[in-house]
């Protein structure tokens, strides 16, 4: 098996897997601040106590998922907070929950509709592009907004620990706690491995894909007037 950054070097070079590093250092972090900063606005001072409300990426995601990051390409963070806190109780949980995909599905808006504006107001830019520096540009926004599509939806699949349980067990207390069974998180672990290594996440990649062109054309014909 040979290692994602030499082969990622490889087949897309060094400007592509800069920007992979990029943004997913700073899609997680934002990801687990605005868990924070929903939590903070729910009356949980815990973000700030405990010093997560910072933009270094480490304090967010660890040393170990540094480390996971390092050897195959992806990462996880983590944001402390105190539910018993929250103003809300259980609807203030789905809504520290809901807080981090949101964000995701932010970046992603940002960055494929900076990515449509730029077709539309030069549309060589996208079918033959006359510098290095537009593939590369076009590549680094494309890029922005898959990842964070793809994050957006993976965070809100409804198994432990990601965010998507959090919020459906706000709506229900036979469900929290179903989550609450010592097994849970264990099950949860083995049903996302099982969504990784089947079709159903490669189907849902190219979708989502499609999704993210689908978007970006629609901006750019808008900018180019529709010509």
């Amino acid at each position: 098996m040979s290692w994602w950054v030499h082969d990622v070097f490889q087949t897309q070079g060094l400007p592509y897997l800069l920007s992979w590093i990029f943004w997913i250092l700073l899609s997680i972090t934002l990801h687990e601040l605005a868990h924070g900063w929903a939590a903070i606005w729910e009356g949980d001072s815990t973000p700030i106590e405990t010093g997560h409300m910072s933009a270094n990426p480490v304090v967010h995601m660890g040393r170990f998922s540094l480390i996971v990051f390092a050897l195959i390409g992806f990462a996880w963070g983590l944001m402390l907070v105190r539910p018993w806190n929250f103003r809300h109780r259980h609807w203030g949980e789905a809504l520290v929950a809901f807080a981090g995909p949101a964000m995701n599905l932010a970046l992603a808006f940002v960055s494929l509709t900076a990515l449509g504006i730029w077709w539309g107001l030069d549309p060589t830019t996208q079918t033959s592009p006359s510098a290095e520096w537009m593939v590369h540009m076009s590549n680094f926004l494309w890029l922005g907004g898959w990842l964070n599509l793809v994050l957006f939806a993976l965070n809100l699949i409804p198994v432990p620990p990601l965010d998507g349980s959090r919020i459906l067990a706000a709506s229900s207390m036979k469900i929290r706690q179903l989550y609450n069974h010592p097994n849970a998180s264990m099950a949860g672990m083995i049903v996302f491995f099982l969504i990784l290594v089947t079709n159903i996440f490669n189907v849902a990649l190219i979708g989502i894909g499609i999704a993210a062109q689908w978007y970006a054309d629609i901006i750019a014909t808008l900018v180019g007037g529709g010509g």
